[in-house]
């Protein structure tokens, strides 16, 4: 059987801040995300199978996808390390979305968060091909499958 490839877009505000880092982006600060997730697997032969004829289904890549990533990075804070937290009160609404995570948010990282969080989840059949997670217009970071045995 032939690998065919089929992608789903998404688009998330997300906010974070890169620790240490030697520029402005080391305030929070935010971005209007957008997230290509690229899966591989082989046409589903079976006439009887109402998803016959596809790799998978575009609405149940979009409910995976929605429910284990976007449901979670959608308007957070995305911060590394305990320390960036202290003197806030956590208590305040405001932080009801805060991120703690054990790396560093930069664009390559989060899409290996990304990446890893799919893996997880993805249906046996079907295999992450690539992402790319857009940062601004012209800025983006690329995961593929390839590159990570």
């Amino acid at each position: 059987m032939m690998k065919i490839r089929v992608t789903k877009e998404f688009d998330f505000e997300m906010a974070h801040a890169l620790k240490n880092y030697d520029g402005l982006c080391s305030n929070v600060h935010g971005h209007s995300y957008q997230l290509s997730v690229c899966i591989i697997g082989e046409v589903l032969n079976d006439e009887e199978n109402p998803k016959n004829g596809m790799v998978a289904d575009f609405s149940d890549i979009k409910k995976m996808v929605k429910t284990h990533i976007i449901k979670k990075l959608e308007h957070s804070l995305m911060l590394s390390g305990k320390e960036a937290t202290q003197g806030l009160d956590l208590k305040n609404p405001m932080f009801g979305r805060l991120m703690m995570v054990d790396f560093q948010p930069s664009c390559e990282n989060i899409i290996i968060y990304i990446s890893e969080e799919l893996k997880k989840v993805l249906p046996g059949h079907l295999s992450l091909h690539s992402l790319k997670l857009r940062e601004t217009s012209n800025s983006y970071a690329e995961w593929f499958a390839g590159d990570n045995p």
